[in-house]
């Protein structure tokens, strides 16, 4: 089986070209890097041939480099060398702390200056001369220099990876941040374009099939009275939507969210509608106010239950009850449950859904569904929605 060694990279071919290059022109002129060494002549070439091949793998195969180079450099050394030679080798040493592995990267600079110091002892010892120190500075420079500027430049690209890295999570959180406020934007809009319009467009569809169905004058004439009037409300409300929507200056005042004060009137819409309906507050007057958000939440269940009552319920009495206690509000609102005698209007089921929602978002509890009481089935929709005590002294 052939041995296939990866495609050098080009700056490597570069860097291999020009070495060799100048290891030629350094030849040809005759400048060698020492003299009296055994092999003499042009010995110092194949060393030098040697080092330009492996410069090819500096990126690639690094830790193979390193070791076959290492083993040209000591035969460099029984030649009358070349400075090119000595130049690549520490471009090795560099190439191998920088491209190897971690552990590569840890172990050269270690074994590079215990190299130095040891060939600095040695030769100290041996040639018992300050001049011996020399050998060792020129190892030093060799083998050890290179090996910690390796070092300096890894932990540099590495710290800058890091840093890239963080930068595309935070990006990425902030895109996911994003996205989540905006469906949870889409899905607050979707809630109250849903209650706002919903109870007018069905008043609006009943009572246009009444009118329809009916040949009678006058039954005709409050029919569309009822229509006119709640087509006009519908209208408004979506002018008003559409209009903070649109908005993008931010100088508008924001619209006042509707309250639990407003309940009277939703009551006296639902019977125009046609709706017979009894409120059953058991608040006190004098009570503490509640937060806002809860009691939003509180009226838009109220309406959405009265919307559920005119397009769904039997005939009947609707009944709507709220009890305020220390720590919660609830809701409750009754209709009767069975087959409508009267026309229907088309639903979707989006109106529990948002209930649900408004009650989970203030973490309170949501239950809707048919129930049995003295006077028969009935459809019964319960929330509690929590309040705290301290949000209410703050807003006494």
């Amino acid at each position: 089986m052939a041995l296939s060694l990866p495609r050098p990279q080009r700056v490597d071919v570069q860097i291999a070209a020009a070495s060799l290059f100048c290891g030629l022109m350094l030849e040809a002129l005759g400048l060698h890097s020492q003299g009296g060494r055994p092999f003499g002549g042009h010995w110092s070439l194949l060393p030098l041939l040697v080092l330009a091949g492996l410069e090819l793998l500096r990126s690639t195969r690094p830790q193979t480099a390193l070791t076959c180079g290492t083993i040209a450099l000591v035969a460099d050394q029984f030649t009358s060398g070349n400075l090119a030679s000595i130049l690549m080798f520490t471009d090795i040493v560099y190439a191998a702390v920088v491209y190897g592995t971690p552990a590569a990267a840890r172990r050269i600079p270690v074994t590079t200056g215990l190299v130095t110091v040891a060939v600095t002892l040695g030769f100290l010892a041996w040639f018992q001369q300050a001049e011996a120190v020399l050998i060792g500075f020129v190892t030093g420079v060799v083998s050890f220099a290179p090996a910690t500027t390796g070092v300096l430049v890894r932990n540099h690209r590495e710290a800058a990876e890091a840093a890239k890295l963080r930068a595309e999570q935070t990006a990425l959180l902030a895109e996911m941040d994003r996205a989540q406020a905006v469906g949870a934007e889409r899905a607050r809009m979707a809630r109250e374009l849903h209650d706002m319009v919903a109870n007018h467009l069905s008043a609006i569809a009943i009572h246009s099939t009444a009118a329809l169905s009916l040949d009678d004058p006058k039954t005709s004439k409050d029919a569309l009275a009822v229509i006119r009037e709640n087509s006009v409300e519908g209208l408004a409300e979506m002018r008003r939507l559409i209009g903070i929507l649109r908005d993008h200056s931010g100088d508008l005042e924001p619209a006042a969210a509707p309250t639990l004060d407003g309940l009277g009137a939703l009551v006296a819409t639902a019977r125009t509608n046609g709706l017979d309906v009894t409120l059953d507050d058991a608040r006190t007057p004098d009570g503490p106010k509640l937060p806002t958000p809860v009691e939003l939440a509180a009226y838009r269940i109220v309406q959405e239950s009265l919307t559920n009552a005119l397009k769904h319920a039997s005939p009947g009495r609707v009944t709507v009850s709220l009890v305020q206690e220390p720590r919660a509000l609830t809701v409750r609102v009754t209709s009767p449950y069975g087959d409508p005698s009267g026309p229907r209007a088309p639903g979707s089921g989006a109106g529990l859904v948002g209930m649900r929602e408004r009650t989970e978002l203030l973490g309170g509890t949501f239950e809707s569904g048919p129930e049995s009481s003295p006077d028969g089935k009935v459809w019964n929709v319960f929330a509690t929605l929590p309040v705290d005590p301290a949000d209410e002294g703050a807003k006494e």
